[in-house]
């Protein structure tokens, strides 16, 4: 068995945080405007080193503390989302939780500066000008870097669930995509975004960064995007496939979820098994659907190839991960928050429905920024 942490926060199982980025709205024209600069400095002095500013200055990004409780995890998501739209709100401005933005505003992100992002822009050119997406990260502990990366083999075949389960951008600049995730489709013409490869050492990986970097495909180690990866800051395996959700809620279900797919990689890692062998060309096209059609469609099958309703794998997938949900003390809030998304329909969905009852994209901007700061902690 996997020896698991037991916080002292009332929690069990390895200690977990989450990112989520979040896009700067003009209220009254509702497209994307720069301004995080402001707000960030404003939103450290109530939260400190969670809150920080992002590639362009349309973003604002938060983190939690790490924390075994995944209920402790929701709270400080649901007061970082609420601290940083009062921030924003002083200069007349809304947050929104969407992958992609839902109308058009600079012309081009206006991307930070600095001898970091300065040799970013050189080095990846117009990819920078489409950078206003919006993803949400999840660190598990992990600091056996070999191990994790090796977890990581095991999590590359359940990255299409998570991109269905939490596609939240169907708009992009003013028209529908035909997408539930586009960001899944415009972040992944990086060189080195999108699933990792399998690798079976750490040594391999470190020759695949070698590689990587006298290519010129990485200013440093921190733009290794890959949609799975050990963190380069912090002892954990960070999941980073998903959008950002409309709710806090939906984002602690799928850092809940990704612990446990977690905890089973490691399970199978301790017994030697070091991961499936997963066709590229599989995991471009199940990518390819997941984000297409989201939870409400169908995934490609791993073995089979063969097209499953998204809802009826995650309903096994939840069954398989049950013994450690429980055991992480997660079972019961996470069944019953799959239970109201699987009701009220994924982040695009919300989205679509929100566009369709006047058939007004500032209606869509105006339903993400009153959802975005939605209290759906659990009452006590």
């Amino acid at each position: 068995m996997v020896p698991v942490l037991v916080g002292g926060d009332g929690g069990a199982g390895p200690r977990l945080g989450v990112e989520e980025e979040f896009l700067l709205v003009d209220p009254v024209s509702r497209g994307v405007v720069p301004g995080a600069g402001a707000v960030v400095q404003r939103a450290a002095a109530r939260l400190g080193s969670r809150v920080s500013g992002e590639i362009t200055a349309l973003h604002v990004e938060t983190r939690t503390d790490p924390t075994s409780s995944v209920g402790l995890l929701l709270e400080q998501l649901v007061q970082a989302r609420r601290v940083v739209a009062e921030c924003a709100a002083v200069d007349g401005l809304r947050i929104v939780a969407t992958g992609t933005p839902v109308l058009a505003g600079a012309t081009s992100p206006p991307v930070t500066r600095g001898p970091r992002q300065d040799r970013g822009t050189a080095t990846f050119r117009g990819l920078h000008d489409e950078l206003a997406i919006c993803a949400l990260h999840v660190h598990v502990e992990l600091p056996d870097r070999e191990r994790a990366l090796l977890v990581g083999n095991h999590l590359r075949v359940h990255l299409p669930l998570l991109i269905a389960l939490a596609a939240n951008s169907p708009y992009w600049e003013g028209r529908d995509s035909g997408y539930a995730s586009w960001r899944s489709m415009v972040w992944p013409r990086w060189p080195v975004a999108g699933p990792p490869p399998r690798f079976t050492s750490l040594a391999h990986y470190e020759r695949v960064v070698e590689m990587l970097s006298a290519a010129g495909a990485i200013v440093d180690p921190g733009t290794l995007f890959w949609d799975v990866r050990p963190s380069v800051t912090h002892p954990t395996l960070e999941v980073r496939v998903a959008d950002v959700p409309v709710s806090a809620q939906e984002s602690a279900l799928v850092a809940a979820l990704v612990r446990a797919l977690v905890v089973r990689g490691l399970e199978a890692v301790d017994r030697g098994d070091h991961g499936p062998e997963v066709a590229g060309e599989w995991l471009r096209a199940a990518y390819w659907r997941a984000a297409r059609d989201g939870l409400e469609g169908a995934l490609l099958e791993a073995g089979t190839g063969r097209l499953r309703p998204a809802r009826e794998v995650l309903g096994e997938v939840v069954e398989w991960l049950a013994p450690v949900l429980r055991a992480c003390g997660d079972e019961d809030l996470v069944r019953g928050w799959l239970e109201r998304l699987l009701v009220v329909g994924s982040g695009a969905v919300r989205q679509r429905a929100a566009a369709g009852r006047r058939g007004r994209l500032a209606d869509v901007v105006d339903f993400l920024v009153a959802q975005t700061v939605v209290d759906e902690r659990q009452p006590a």
